[in-house]
Order: C-alpha cells, then structure tokens, then sequence
C-alpha cells in the first residue's frame, strides 16, 4: 500500500501536468526539491525494486563477507600475448611496441622468428604482412598487427576487450 502511495506521489510530482499553470507548478517544483533534500523518499516502482535488490545485496555481504572478499580478489585471466620480431629488424618499431605493451601492464612473450622460416611464414600470412613489416602482436589466435594497429586497438578499446577473451 505504501509503496503505491510512494509511486503515484512520484508520477504526480515528476509530470509536466499542469507546469503551465503556476498554482499547480510552484507546490510541484516545492515538493521535487524537498523530496530531493529528504533523500528520495518518493520515487518511481523502478527505483524502489532498485534499493530492495541493493539492500538484499547487502545483507547477503553481512551474512557472508568472505564470499565478497574471494569475489574481488580472483585474478583476471589475461589472453596470451606474442609479440613476433626478427632479430634486428625494425628495432625501433619493436622496442615502441614493447613500451606499449609495458605501460599496459601487459604480460606478453617475445618469439624470434629469425631462424625458424615455418613460424615467421605462420605469422606473416595471418598477420597478412610482408617480411620488412616486422614486429607483429597476436593476442591469443587473433594477428593486432604492427605498431600502428596496436596503438589504433588500444585508443579503441579492442585491446582490452581482447584481453578479457571477449573477441
């Protein structure tokens, strides 16, 4: 019954209903700021189901803080991360990857594909690069690219999503 009486409060103080006419808006706009300093006592179903589902949360925690704790200390699992090079290729462009990389905080393994002609194939044709275009990322199975692709994932937000396992 309460909760009825706090939702048609709501709707009738948050209408446009009658904002027109100022014997109906002044006691309105009134009630909306005392409501407000009051802490929002009278709101919407919406909000209601909102606080319940919190206050449930809560005592949830209270009962069981262990639970909570376990919760926010599993580490995140990141995605494996290589970065390809060949020896003294395009050292510049490595070492620039690889400060990417480090200000990330991003766990990855360096693979010299110098001596080994299977592994640089391997990773030229799903990086869909030429030889001279080395160092090249992957992030699990998925080929970044060079230097400018890993830049371009990290301003957009793939990069972490990759991380996470979501691409």
């Amino acid at each position: 019954m309460l909760d009825r009486v706090r939702t048609s409060l709501h709707e009738a103080i948050t209408t446009s209903f009658g904002d027109r006419v100022a014997v109906l808006r002044v006691p309105k706009d009134l009630a909306r700021r005392v409501n407000l300093v009051l802490g929002e006592p009278i709101c919407s179903a919406e909000e209601l189901e909102r606080r319940r589902k919190a206050r449930a949360r809560l005592e949830e925690l209270k009962k069981n803080p262990q639970a909570a704790a376990s919760k926010a200390t599993e580490p995140k699992v990141q995605a494996p991360v290589v970065l390809y090079f060949e020896r003294d290729r395009n050292a510049r462009l490595f070492e620039r990857m690889k400060d990417v990389l480090d200000a990330k905080s991003i766990k990855y393994t360096l693979i010299d594909v110098a001596d080994d002609a299977g592994a640089k194939d391997f990773v030229m044709r799903e990086a869909k690069v030429k030889e001279d275009e080395l160092p090249v990322v992957f992030v699990a199975s998925t080929a970044v690219g060079g230097y400018n692709e890993l830049v371009d994932w990290d301003v957009s937000g793939k990069l972490a999503k990759a991380l996470a396992g979501e691409i």
